[in-house]
């Protein structure tokens, strides 16, 4: 077998032993060594007493290195919050400044942005204030300057990506959701990850491009929680630790995202993490606060708001108004179908064609954007402040470019409309290109556009019918119809349509309104939104990206499958026995096989599972041997205690991290003998072969193994991994339109279902035509 690990200290034979990139984390040994940790602490607490029991100063001196230890978790939690929330301040004061240069430039100060460099005024780009200069007086020259800024934003963002971190690209939602389900990618959060992605965040979204910084948010405040929890060994030692602070990083993400804490614990337990305990909860709630307070106090803004559409509404709604509300519902539902459909055939193009290209992809996607766009006042804009400019109320100067003037409300609804179509058109095709891109926003802003002309086109109903029944209830002398609150929910059901989320929805608009007024009219149009989703058998986008990358993760939803574990576990395994193999036949076995794991059994003939053991523990094993010992050939490897041996057979060297030495000198005592059961799993999760299929993954799902051995009244007969399982089709009710739907195919299956039953009633009316009237 050649030395693969020949040249490596004991601290990076430590990291080979335990991960490997790209598999899985066995979270059922990841808890026994956090088990065998607390234990070892626990002793030596006790022992730190006097012979009686009495206190002493080395337990005094124990005891506070506990409670250090303990609040150690919350420190690093906080410290986590505040560096998220003034990275994500930054990145909010650089996009901005970035997406004004495209326009002019301020002359008082070239790092100022419009906003602040016109403080004192409420102006547009094309009336600014004395300070700021546009680049050109000429439209045209405008257009060239603004399309030329956009491109050359595009190339630079790509190619650091390209060159630098190719990790940066994309959102980072569905990869997240994978590394906190215990899907190894190294690299993925690492230090220049998390540089280059905030470099670059603000050049993509500042070039104009149909994506979305919230996303890409969650990326690098994921990483930024992994960077500051790995300088402790507390964290660094322990997966499961670090899980627990991934997912509060993540909370704090859509928090600084939205302003909306709450929502972004709510977005963690309901769209990102596998497995949430009331512990999580509260660290969660902690760093998301912290980074909600740290973003506030800095006010990247100066307006006193965490993000710019953040908003007020303080008019009621009426009834009436629940039939249009139920429109933007089942827009919202239809458009996340449509984006997540196309956006899997773009997907699928652009990894057989485009793969090389990236670079080249997105610069023409920004400058066609930035071409189409320079001409509608919707599309020109950032898309967060559009989002603010048509959240906005008509009072207290809400009117944009005469958004609100009734002369001009035929033409707004057409600019919107029209902004609608090509905004969805460039979310599909520019959504996963090779740079920092999410879809949050993008999906709120078309939703926001369809909301306020919609808004628009009730308004001018109400003007032009008011003594009509339905606006019977409607005070002469008060605002009946908020065209901006129509926006509002219409940027609702979009971001519920693509994400196929609702409560963490409805929480985060709370937030941004601090209206309680408005939660039942977001969970209506919510609610239209899921119904209209599940009708069209899709899921959510990140949920299809984890499904399009092949990524080895469980859906939350439960199935039922008409089929025991013995249908799909393999049966053609490598198992090493427990005794009588030299080490010459374990190195020439792993040398003939590629398999992450070996069961242990007791002979060929029985079959009788003894215990588990991974490839990277058995190579750490004998590589950390060989350092301190010359190994012949020929020596025993047992996998197995010895019964005579009554020293201590239930000694396990597993999470044995502290006293390496001490345990390779045991597995070496005996000459002629390399002991490796202690590194052996004695008791692996083990089923039967008779077992439903449902329950072995419920065991995946909620347990977390990274294989499950599969056995007869004890004899070995196969194994399952999350991949054997991750692909099949449940066997449920074909009488469910969902599941009739979604087995044709999704969109193209419900649209086929529709043809068939409109050409099954036409059908049914010839032919009643036929036998009634021409008889």
């Amino acid at each position: 077998m050649p030395d693969e690990t020949s040249g490596l200290n004991d601290d990076e034979i430590e990291q080979i032993r335990r991960y490997e990139d790209f598999t899985t984390i066995d979270w059922i040994e990841d808890a026994m060594i956090e088990r065998n940790r607390r234990l070892r602490l626990a002793k030596e607490v006790y022992a730190h007493r006097g012979p009686n029991g009495e206190i002493t100063f080395h337990w005094l001196r124990s005891q506070a290195r506990r409670a250090l230890n303990a609040g150690q978790t919350w420190f690093v939690v906080s410290l986590v919050g505040a560096a998220i929330g003034v990275n994500a301040a930054v990145i909010s004061i650089v996009t901005e400044w970035l997406s004004d240069v495209k326009m002019g430039y301020c002359s008082d100060g070239w790092w100022l942005n419009q906003q602040f460099c016109c403080w004192e005024l409420d102006a547009d780009e094309d009336s600014g204030c004395d300070s700021w200069h546009l680049w050109s007086t000429v439209t045209a020259a405008r257009w060239f300057i603004y399309v030329s800024f956009a491109a050359a934003f595009a190339f630079v963002a790509a190619h650091l990506v390209r060159s630098l971190a190719k990790y940066a690209a994309g959102s980072g939602i569905a990869e997240i959701k994978c590394i906190l389900a215990g899907f190894i990618m190294r690299g993925y959060l690492g230090f220049w990850t998390f540089l280059i992605k905030s470099l670059t965040l603000p050049l993509v979204i500042a070039s104009g491009l149909a994506v979305g910084k919230e996303g890409p948010s969650v990326h690098v405040a994921c990483a930024i929680g992994n960077l500051i929890a790995g300088m402790f060994a507390k964290f660094s030692h322990s997966q499961g630790k670090m899980r627990d602070i991934l997912t509060a990083a993540s909370a704090a993400g859509v928090a600084v995202a939205f302003g909306s804490p709450i929502g972004g614990v709510l977005f963690s337990i309901e769209e990102m993490s596998p497995a949430f305990s009331i512990k999580t909860m509260w660290r969660s709630f902690l760093c998301a606060l912290v980074a909600t307070v740290t973003l506030s106090a800095m006010n990247p803004f100066r307006t006193g708001k965490l993000v710019l559409f953040q908003v007020t509404y303080d008019r009621d709604w009426h009834f009436f108004e629940i039939m249009f509300f139920v429109i933007l519902g089942v827009f919202g539902g239809l458009y996340g179908a449509f984006v997540i459909k196309f956006n899997m055939q773009v997907a699928a193009f652009r990894r057989r064609y485009l793969a090389n290209h990236g670079v080249a992809e997105a610069v023409t996607l920004a400058t066609i954007t930035a071409m189409m766009g320079y001409f509608n006042r919707f599309l020109r804009i950032d898309m967060t402040e559009s989002l603010a400019i048509l959240f906005r109320e008509c009072d207290n100067g809400g009117d944009y470019e005469n958004l609100c003037q009734t002369s001009a409300q035929w033409r707004m609804a057409n600019s919107l409309i029209l902004a609608t179509m090509i905004r969805t058109g460039l979310v599909i095709v520019s959504y996963g290109a090779k740079v920092p891109a999410g879809i949050f926003v993008p999906s709120m802003a078309i939703g926001a556009s369809f909301g306020r002309m919609l808004g628009i086109l009730v308004k001018a109903m109400y003007r032009a019918y008011p003594q009509s029944g339905i606006f019977s209830v409607c005070k002469p002398d008060v605002p009946c119809i908020t065209p901006g609150t129509y926006a509002f929910l219409g940027a609702a059901a979009a971001l519920s349509g693509v994400m196929r989320i609702t409560v963490t929805v409805v929480v985060i608009m709370f937030e941004l309104t601090g209206a309680l007024t408005y939660i039942l009219p977001t969970m209506i149009v919510l609610l239209v939104t899921k119904a209209v989703g599940d009708l069209m058998g899709v899921k959510g986008i990140a949920d299809e990206a984890i499904r399009f990358n092949g990524y080895p993760f469980l859906e939350k939803d439960d199935h039922v499958y008409d089929a025991p574990v013995s249908q799909v576990m393999r049966r053609d395994i490598h198992t090493l026995r427990a005794f009588h193999m030299t080490l010459t036949d374990v190195e020439a076995y792993m040398e003939s096989t590629t398999v992450k794991g070996f069961p242990v059994i007791f002979d060929e003939e029985t079959r009788t599972l003894m215990g588990y053991i991974g490839r990277q523990e058995l190579r750490y094993v004998i590589e950390r041997a060989r350092k301190i010992e010359d190994l012949p050939p020929d020596t025993l490897c047992t996998f197995a205690p010895d019964p005579s041996d009554r020293t201590d057979s239930s000694w396990s060297a597993i999470g044995h991290h502290e006293d390496i030495a001490r345990n390779i000198i045991y597995a070496t005592e005996t000459p002629g003998l390399l002991k490796i059961w202690p590194w052996v799993n004695q008791t692996p999760l083990s089923v039967s072969s008779r077992l439903p299929l449902e329950i072995v993954m419920q065991l995946f799902k909620r347990m977390g193994p990274r294989v499950i051995l599969v056995e007869d009244f004890g004899s070995l007969v196969g194994l399952v991994t999350v991949k054997d399982v991750l692909h099949l089709k449940p066997h449920e009710q074909l009488d469910s339109p969902r599941v009739a739907w979604s087995s044709r195919g999704g969109l193209d299956g419900a649209l086929e279902e529709v043809w068939t039953w409109v050409a099954d009633v036409r059908g049914s009316v010839s032919s009643w035509y036929y036998r009634v009237i021409r008889r």
